[in-house]
């Protein structure tokens, strides 16, 4: 049986250093999210992307912007 899929919002970074950057700030901060390989549906520099729901969107933008990350791209996909 498959599972269901869901919205999620998808960071990609050009490195792998600020993808690692990242998994780190959302921990910390206690946000839901995970790091996975860049879906087939996009592609980035490092192969490796940030993975959370939707929902939270805005909180990790602004974790973005506050710990001065470079993202690639952000993609919302049904995973």
């Amino acid at each position: 049986m498959a599972r269901e899929k869901t919205e999620k919002v998808v960071f990609t970074f050009h490195t792998t250093t600020m993808a690692m950057r990242m998994e780190q700030c959302v921990k910390d901060a206690g946000c839901p999210g995970r790091l996975i390989p860049v879906p087939r549906q996009i592609s980035a520099g490092c192969g490796m992307a940030l993975c959370a729901p939707a929902a939270d969107r805005v909180r990790l933008e602004s974790l973005i912007q506050e710990n001065g990350i470079e993202t690639e791209g952000i993609h919302d996909l049904f995973l």
